[in-house]
C-alpha cells in the first residue's frame, strides 16, 4: 500500500501559484479537533494552511506553564497571531491577551477558537493591523507586556507596500519589541517556518537583543507512526527571565 493511499487528502501546489486540496477520501469543509482542554476549527484554505500549526503544542505547553508559574497577572502581545493557537493557549492559563494580526478573515477566527474552548469571555483583545505598526503605536502610548509572541511571515506587505523578508527584517523587528516589554518580563518566543532559518539564527537575535541566559532554540516537529522518525516543520527560539 502506498503511502498516499492511507491519506485523507494532500495538497497540490500549482505553478503560477497557489493550489488545491485532492482529495482521497471523505474529506469535510472544516471540522473540529481538540487539545487538552482547548478546541480549534480546522478548515483547509487555497494556500495550503488548515487553520492550526499542532507541532505548536510544545510551546503552548511550555507557556501554559510559564504563565501559571508566575504567581502575578501577565499581559501577553501575541504578533502576527494568525488563527489564535498561542492565544487561547495563554488565555486558557489566566493571562491577558492582545492578539495582533493584519488578516480580519484570521483575526475572527481566532475568536472562533476562543469560543469553542469556552474562552467568550476571556480576556483578550482582537486587533486588525500591521503589527510593526502596532508595536510603533504601542510605544508611544507607553504600553508595555510581560511576554511577547511573534510567528512572522517569511515575506509579506505592510499597509503602505513595503516589503517584508524576515531573513532581512526580524532583526530590527525584534529590537523594536524590546520597547514595548514591560520591566519585568517573563518570555519571549519567535517561530519561524522560513526554510533556511535555523535555529541558532533565533538564538542568535534573542542572545544580541535580550542577553545571551536562559535562551534556547530548537527545532520544532511533528512524531509520526514510524518509530523514531519526525517531521520537521520549523523553529522556535525562547528567552525567558526569573519570576
Amino acid at each position: 500500500m502506498s503511502t498516499f493511499s492511507r491519506l485523507n487528502a494532500r495538497y497540490i501546489r500549482e505553478s503560477t501559484g497557489g493550489g488545491h486540496w485532492e482529495n482521497k477520501k471523505s474529506f469535510p469543509d472544516e471540522w473540529q479537533i481538540s487539545w487538552q482542554n482547548l478546541s480549534f476549527k480546522i478548515k483547509p484554505m487555497g494556500f495550503k494552511h488548515t487553520g492550526l500549526f499542532p507541532e505548536q503544542a510544545v510551546n503552548w505547553a511550555e507557556m501554559i506553564k510559564l504563565i501559571g508559574s508566575a504567581n502575578r497577572p501577565i499581559n501577553v502581545l501575541n504578533l502576527f497571531a494568525y488563527t489564535g493557537g498561542a492565544t487561547v493557549a495563554c488565555a486558557s492559563a489566566g493571562a491577558s491577551v492582545t492578539h495582533v494580526d493584519a488578516a480580519k478573515g484570521m483575526v475572527d477566527r481566532a475568536k472562533e477558537n476562543a469560543l469553542l474552548s469556552g474562552l467568550g469571555n476571556a480576556s483578550i483583545r482582537y486587533i486588525v493591523d500591521d503589527c510593526q505598526k502596532f508595536v510603533e503605536k504601542e510605544i508611544r502610548r507607553g504600553k508595555t507586556y510581560d511576554a511577547i509572541i511573534m510567528d512572522p511571515p517569511s515575506y509579506g506587505r505592510g499597509p503602505s507596500g513595503e516589503a517584508w523578508k524576515i531573513e532581512q527584517n526580524l532583526f530590527d523587528f525584534v529590537k523594536l519589541c524590546k520597547g514595548v516589554l514591560s520591566d519585568k518580563p517573563l518570555f519571549i518566543l519567535i517561530n519561524s517556518y522560513t526554510t533556511g532559518l535555523q535555529p541558532v539564527v533565533l538564538q542568535n537575535i534573542l542572545s544580541s537583543v535580550f542577553g545571551e541566559t536562559s535562551v534556547e532554540a530548537y527545532e520544532v516537529c511533528l512524531p509520526t507512526n514510524e518509530k523514531g522518525i519526525f517531521l520537521p516543520c520549523g523553529a522556535s527560539g525562547l528567552k525567558t527571565w526569573k519570576n
